[in-house]
C-alpha cells in the first residue's frame, strides 16, 4: 500500500513541482473518504531554509533524510542539474533498495539517474532537458515524448502539470480510481491523461476548445458499448476525417481510437470495482466486445489482468 511519502528537497528547489506532490499526497482529505498518506517533507539538514527557484522563497524541512529509510514513495521535485548533496543521492539509492517506489517531476528524474536509478530503465524529462539526460544516463532509455514512464518502483514525468498526471497514476494503481479521481476532482484537474501522451501538444490540458469534439467526446463517454469509427466520429463533429483527426491530436495529444481505449478501460476499472459482473459483460458494457479483448487492452493499459485487479480494488 502507498501510505507514508517523503519529498526529499535539494537546494533551490522548483516551488511548481514541489507544489505538485504536496497537492496530491500532503493535504488531509481524509473527510472526503480519501486516503491519507503520512507525508514528510525531508532535507539533509532539517529546519534549515534550502532555497528555492523563486526570487525571496525558501523551505526549511521538518524532517531529516532518516524518514526516507522505511517509506513507500519518495517523491522528487526539480531542482538544478547535477546540483545534489552526496547524503541525499545515498539516502535515495537505500531507499530504492530498500522496496520504495521513486517519483521524479521534471529535472528531478536527474537526482534519481546521479542515484544510479536510471541504468536500463525507461524514463522521461522536460522535453527541454530529455537530450542532455541521454548523454548523462546513457544506460537509461529516455523517452522524448511521453508525459510520464512507469517502471514499477520508478515513475519518471516531464515538466510541471506531467508531475499532477504521474501522482495521480500512481494513486489510481496503488489505490484505485475512487481515489485518484476523487484527489483530482478536489484539484480541478482531469483525473487521467494517460502517460503515453506527447509532452508538447497545442494544449497541454486535454479541454477541447472545439464545441464540436467538446460535443463529440461527452456523447463518446455515454456511449462506449457501441463501436465507432472516426469516420462517423468526424461526420459527428462536422469535419472531414482528416481535419478530426488532426484537431483531436492537437487539442487532447492523443489519437481518437487511443483516447476511446483508455476510457474504456476506465469504465472497465469502475465495474471491477464497483460491480460483480462477469467479466464478459464488463467487454460488453465497456465496448470491447469480447472477454479476449478486454484483458488484451486492460493489461497493456494498466500492467495487471481484469481478474486480479478486481481482487485488489474490487468492493468486499
Amino acid at each position: 500500500m502507498l501510505s507514508k511519502v517523503a519529498v526529499v528537497l535539494n537546494d533551490r528547489l522548483a516551488m511548481f513541482e514541489f507544489g505538485v506532490v504536496c497537492e496530491v499526497f500532503g493535504l488531509d482529505r481524509t473527510a472526503d473518504g480519501l486516503p491519507g498518506f503520512d507525508f514528510r517533507v525531508c532535507g539533509a539538514e532539517p529546519g534549515k531554509p534550502l532555497r528555492s527557484t523563486t526570487p525571496g522563497i525558501s523551505v526549511a524541512p521538518d524532517f531529516g533524510l532518516d524518514q526516507l529509510a522505511d517509506a513507500d514513495l519518495v517523491a522528487i521535485p526539480a531542482s538544478p542539474i547535477g546540483q545534489y548533496d552526496d547524503r541525499v543521492l545515498a539516502v535515495v539509492r537505500d531507499a530504492a533498495d530498500a522496496g520504495a517506489t521513486v517519483l521524479t517531476v521534471c529535472s528531478g528524474a536527474f537526482l534519481a539517474g546521479a542515484a544510479g536509478l536510471l541504468d536500463n530503465r525507461k524514463c522521461t524529462t522536460h522535453w527541454r532537458y530529455v537530450d542532455k539526460l541521454a548523454a548523462m544516463f546513457p544506460e537509461a532509455t529516455v523517452d522524448p515524448d511521453v508525459l510520464f514512464v512507469d517502471e514499477g518502483n520508478l515513475i519518471t514525468s516531464a515538466g510541471t502539470a506531467a508531475g499532477i498526471d504521474a501522482c495521480l497514476h500512481l494513486v489510481r494503481r496503488e489505490i484505485g480510481t475512487a481515489a485518484a479521481n476523487g484527489i483530482a476532482r478536489r484539484m480541478v484537474v482531469p483525473p487521467q491523461r494517460d502517460g503515453g501522451q506527447r509532452q508538447f501538444i497545442e494544449q497541454p490540458v486535454p479541454e477541447c476548445s472545439s464545441a464540436g469534439l467538446s460535443t463529440t467526446l461527452a456523447w463518446l463517454a455515454e456511449n462506449l458499448a457501441h463501436p465507432h469509427t472516426v469516420d462517423e466520429l468526424a461526420a459527428r463533429s462536422s469535419m472531414s476525417t482528416r481535419t478530426f483527426a488532426r484537431r483531436f491530436a492537437a487539442e487532447t495529444g492523443t489519437t481518437p481510437v487511443k483516447w476511446l481505449t483508455t476510457q474504456r478501460v476506465l469504465f472497465a476499472k469502475h465495474l471491477l470495482e464497483t460491480t460483480d459482473i462477469a467479466l464478459e459483460r464488463i467487454a460488453d458494457e465497456s465496448g470491447f466486445g469480447s472477454g479476449a479483448l478486454l484483458r488484451h487492452h486492460f493489461q497493456r493499459h494498466v500492467g495487471i489482468a481484469p481478474t486480479e485487479y478486481r481482487r485488489r480494488f474490487g468492493a468486499a
